[in-house]
């Protein structure tokens, strides 16, 4: 169906990986995981960014999901990152919040998806202020979501993980646009 496609790497993202094209029959899944709410497709993902992203995955400490805001999760029912990171056999860590719902990404440029995202995550408020991230602080954290198009999304919540303490963060999605 796909093939791993060349590593990538952003400002505050050491090493990606994405396990196919978002088109075809990778994007048709994608959505009907997404939209449609067809959560058991989260197995048969998962073990494609798994087997994709094995060297990412190799020597991490924790796995992240990108976050939904809290109203566009109780919408949809539920966080397709958090399914994927689930199935990585590495523990998850819901370290990230948002805390700004943001419009779609979808139809943004680049410089307007950087812009879009920009102060959307926090360390998760469940830490004490100032705190850092238990299970972060000098780890290499993977983080997991379904598709990178300029990986804004991945950068800010990247940056937000290294100034949490992390040690490293990669990332794994199962396709880019």
């Amino acid at each position: 169906m796909s093939a791993v496609l060349a590593p990538w790497t952003s400002a505050h993202i050491a090493t990606g990986v994405s396990a196919g094209r978002y088109e075809g029959a990778l994007r048709d899944i994608i959505h009907a995981f997404k939209y449609e709410g067809r959560r058991s497709l989260a197995d048969p993902l998962g073990r494609l960014i798994c087997e994709a992203g094995r060297h990412v995955l190799d020597d991490c400490d924790c796995v992240v999901p990108v976050p939904l805001h809290p109203w566009r999760r109780l919408c949809r029912g539920f966080n397709q990152a958090r399914d994927l990171a689930k199935r990585l056999d590495r523990p998850v860590v819901d370290g990230l919040w948002r805390v700004r719902a943001t419009p779609s990404q979808m139809t943004l440029h680049a410089e307007a998806r950087r812009t879009n995202v920009r102060s959307a995550f926090l360390v998760s408020p469940l830490c004490t202020r100032g705190a850092r991230l238990p299970g972060v602080r000098d780890s290499i954290v993977v983080l997991v979501d379904d598709v990178r198009t300029t990986g804004a999304t991945l950068d800010e919540c990247g940056k937000v993980l290294l100034k949490a303490g992390a040690r490293e963060v990669r990332a794994l999605t199962i396709a880019l646009a």
